[in-house]
């Protein structure tokens, strides 16, 4: 059963487009719409939604920070090192500069996210799939 498919892509933000842009960057569909892309401010905020399964590489955010506002949906965090951490609506997550980290839907439900980042992302291995499957829903 596919969960929280309508709480996503009616929430108070915009689903957006396919995220093609970062599309080599992930396993399975997200979905991308920039909130605030002003090029005099050192952040950007988007809202990223992600269908069941999908799910970023691992990455950092060097010389910045990111904050994940959780807005609907069930997904994923993890930090390097650290046991993944579900998610629910409301739950927010701070990534300091640097850390190695992840995050994204669960296998059989919709997730979106706000996403506030500053510094340059650095794109690294996806998370394998045998990792990915053994994490309980």
């Amino acid at each position: 059963m596919i969960k929280h498919e309508n709480e996503v892509k009616q929430a108070l933000f915009a689903l957006g487009e396919k995220n093609t842009a970062y599309q080599k960057y992930f396993i399975g569909q997200s979905y991308l719409q920039n909130l605030v892309a002003d090029p005099k401010l050192n952040v950007n905020v988007a809202n990223v939604s992600f269908e069941p399964g999908c799910r970023n590489n691992w990455h950092k955010h060097n010389g910045g920070f990111q904050i994940l506002l959780v807005t609907a949906g069930e997904g994923w965090y993890q930090a390097e090192g650290q046991p993944a951490r579900k998610l629910y609506p409301g739950d927010v997550v701070v990534v300091h500069d640097g850390v190695k980290h992840w995050h994204g839907a669960t296998k059989d439900s919709w997730f979106a996210h706000v996403a506030i980042t500053s510094g340059t992302p650095e794109w690294l291995e996806p998370v394998p799939d045998e990792v990915y499957q053994q994490l309980e829903d």
